[in-house]
């Protein structure tokens, strides 16, 4: 059963709406001309994207998109994304909607590629007309997507955009509130592989990154927190083109040091050349890899490769990667192995919690509009309110006005006025049989 709002202004709003639609329904029918233009819409109220078809909707409800890497660089990760908005979406629509009306999807696929990204984000947003948009992943391409979705009032959820930037450019009043991600920015998640690098009894750590948004951003943050507990960073910072075909000589800069070890900020189609062509020159001996969330992905340890005798490459590599705990994580995981039946990778949980908040947002403000879900965002996510994991729950709420405080699956989702989250990190490793094992967490000030 659909809920109504208790002392909504809006009320009588939708009641009138329900019975012009219900008059637009008698006058259809009464000729064929009004039939024929009744017809002209699809009626299971379907949108189709790069890659996935949306749940129905009639076309007057709220529309979200997505914009997911399901290939290039990033594909690895982003594959399951689209599912855990869908989920989202499926969820919501099951338990009553959004403004009593079904929600609607519309996915992009990415690329992994900025203008790729930010033509996705311009028909996502100009053609499809949609209210939200969850992704992107690459900070390059959330950067370029996200001045389209400014311009278009647009509100915009990464589920994996970290690069400090983010914050920089919403403290200068570049987003106007239209900008949010629910995996905290670098600036935490570099301050814990650091304080993981420090536990780790490595003094010495030489870096490679990506060169983009990400990996500059990522590693600059890194040196300054690795080197503010008093590690030594050596060598010179080294930066690999992200459509590099052959990465031997950043291999050898890399490594050639002699580190303890290396923190190595990459994505996985590229950072796996790197990491291969490094113990193909016997520069890893000795050398421990510190990872990054980026490339947190079965695929990516496979992309490696093998030794001679069968184990991984990179066994015994850490890294970092956003964590959550509790109720809410595991009663998401348990919904996601009945309905999807697929891995739960990396950021899933983070997806699903932004798409989440987009429509609680939207019914807060009882519009379903970009401006709509930009105004009550902060309120749905943060205190003061009812602490509450369960997304129907939380909609129930909403939907007789009260204030709730949506704890989500990647964590408590208390989003600042630049759109950040804090979150906590789980350490993860590489097996010698390429399986990964999330062995302790760390937070960004070194307290565990």
């Amino acid at each position: 059963m659909k809920y109504l709002k208790s002392d909504r202004p809006l009320l009588n709003n939708k009641a009138n709406r329900l019975s012009s639609s219900i008059i637009l329904t008698i006058a259809c029918l009464s000729t064929s001309l009004f039939l024929v233009a009744c017809q002209g819409g699809d009626p299971s109220g379907e949108q189709t994207g790069g890659n996935e078809q949306s749940n129905a909707g009639s076309g007057k409800g709220l529309k979200l998109g997505t914009l997911a890497p399901t290939t290039g660089d990033l594909s690895s990760i982003g594959q399951n994304w689209p599912a855990a908005v869908k989920l989202a979406v499926d969820t919501i629509n099951e338990c009553g909607g959004v403004n009593e009306a079904p929600v609607s999807l519309i996915s992009e696929d990415s690329q992994t590629e900025p203008s790729a990204g930010s033509s996705a984000m311009t028909k996502l947003a100009e053609v499809d007309r949609v209210a939200g948009v969850v992704g992107a992943f690459a900070s390059s391409v959330s950067g370029a997507a996200v001045d389209v979705a400014v311009r278009n009032k647009v509100m915009m959820v990464s589920p994996g955009s970290t690069s400090p930037v983010f914050t920089e450019r919403a403290q200068n009043d570049e987003f106007n509130g239209y900008w949010a991600r629910t995996a905290p920015p670098d600036t935490y998640q570099s301050q814990a592989l650091a304080t993981l690098a420090k536990k780790q009894g490595f003094n010495k750590v030489s870096t490679v990154a990506i060169n983009n948004d990400y990996g500059v951003g990522f590693e600059k943050q890194f040196v300054t927190a690795f080197k503010d507990q008093g590690g030594n960073i050596v060598g010179k910072p080294v930066r690999h083109d992200p459509k590099a075909a052959t990465l031997d000589s950043e291999a050898k800069a890399a490594f050639g040091s002699k580190p303890d070890a290396v923190a190595a900020v990459l994505y996985a189609e590229t950072g796996s050349v790197l990491l291969k062509s490094a113990f193909e020159q016997g520069l890893t001996d000795n050398v421990t890899v510190l990872l990054t969330d980026g490339v947190y992905s079965d695929d990516f340890v496979r992309q490696v490769g093998k030794t001679a005798d069968g184990k991984s490459i990179i066994a015994g590599a850490l890294g970092t990667v956003p964590g959550a705990n509790g109720k809410a994580l595991a009663d998401f995981t348990a919904l996601w192995n009945e309905k999807v039946k697929k891995e739960l990778t990396a950021y899933v949980p983070h997806n699903w919690d932004a798409t989440v908040l987009m429509m609680l947002a939207a019914e807060a403000s009882d519009a379903n509009t970009g401006e709509g879900i930009k105004s009550k965002i902060l309120e749905v996510a943060n205190a003061p309110g009812t602490e509450v994991t369960d997304a129907c729950q939380a909609m129930e709420l909403v939907r007789k006005g009260e204030d709730i405080n949506f704890q989500g699956a990647s964590g408590n989702v208390d989003i600042d006025e630049n759109g950040d989250v804090v979150g906590s990190y789980d350490v993860w490793q590489v097996g010698e049989d390429g399986t990964l094992s999330v062995i302790d967490n760390v937070s960004p000030t070194g307290a565990n």
